[in-house]
């Protein structure tokens, strides 16, 4: 199984190119599975190798066994990852046919499913403002996570891409940002002042600090001067949302970008823009998120008429 995993992996990095981030989730995706179809062909008996051939259980699973895996995935998955399982099985049995171990692609006949509409939770500039001062900028990766908050409101940037930022990546001179964004893809993101001043703080307080010796080209760095990861990033901005009593999460403040710039005025295409989104549609859900929010004002200020009588 982990000779299919390794093989699939360096497939996905050398021959399609895709992102770390991608071939994280789907190995992670594949890996499931692999485990799933290892219990399914010897029930309570995973740690026994006799009897069990990987390879002819791969190379005869159907879209019946298929069904039958999603369905148990689901159980412990919503719909936006139920789709991601959906794309890794049809790339994984991709890889077997390039392979020379299946003449077909079961997973290609699979359905994706349908994802459930949900609007986007967003916060009030106000209530963004109390969460970013409440950050503990008195010590040094207090600033530095004061300098990734106000950069992912200020620019919208995905928690990944603001991982994957590099050195050469920010210009400061023209308050613009070269981000990578999914499939790779790279676009110019805006940020304002407030960030500005925040990074440059972090630049000239924190990271040569971090750094040491080391001359790491990632722009935000971790205790050990490596990379911040995305799962440190987001353990700390929860720990701060847990004091405030907030709840919300970090890529609350990618949503309130989006929507705070429409209600501003800016126009659909430009945001897609700045979001780094593929498709128009995935933007216009920020509209829903803006009539919402003044359906929420309108019966707030404006109470309900009611007339008695005829006209």
């Amino acid at each position: 199984m982990k000779n299919f995993l390794s093989g699939y992996r360096s497939s996905l990095l050398a021959l399609e190119r895709r992102s770390p981030l991608t071939v994280e989730t789907y190995g992670g995706e594949i890996r499931f599975f692999l485990s799933w179809l290892e219990q399914t062909a010897r029930p309570g008996q995973a740690s026994e190798t006799k009897g069990f051939d990987p390879e002819k259980m791969l190379c005869h699973a159907d879209i019946a066994l298929l069904t039958d895996y999603l369905a148990e995935r689901r159980k412990l998955i919503g719909s936006r990852s139920a789709a991601k399982a959906v794309s890794a099985l049809r790339s994984f049995f991709r890889y077997l046919c390039s392979e020379g171990l299946r003449a077909d692609n079961p997973a290609a006949a699979l359905e994706m499913p349908r994802r459930s509409f949900t609007l986007p939770a967003v916060l009030s500039r106000q209530k963004i403002e109390t969460l970013l001062e409440a950050v503990d900028t008195a010590k040094p990766l207090g600033i530095r996570n004061r300098a990734i908050y106000e950069l992912i409101y200020s620019a919208g940037l995905r928690v990944s891409e603001t991982v994957f930022l590099n050195m050469g990546d920010i210009f400061f001179n023209e308050g613009i940002i070269r981000v990578r964004g999914k499939g790779n893809k790279e676009r110019m993101a805006v940020f304002g002042s407030e960030a500005d001043r925040w990074l440059k703080r972090y630049l000239s307080e924190v990271r040569p600090e971090l750094a040491g010796h080391q001359h790491p080209k990632a722009f935000f760095l971790g205790r050990r001067g490596k990379r911040l990861s995305r799962k440190g990033i987001w353990k700390n901005y929860s720990l701060l949302t847990v004091l405030l009593g907030t709840g919300s999460k970090l890529h609350t403040l990618r949503h309130s970008f989006a929507t705070a710039l429409l209600a501003g005025g800016a126009d659909l295409r430009q945001v897609q823009e700045l979001l780094g989104h593929a498709d128009l549609s995935t933007t216009q859900i920020y509209t829903h998120v803006d009539v919402s929010l003044l359906r929420e004002k309108h019966r707030h200020y404006l109470p309900v008429l009611r007339v008695s009588g005829g006209v």
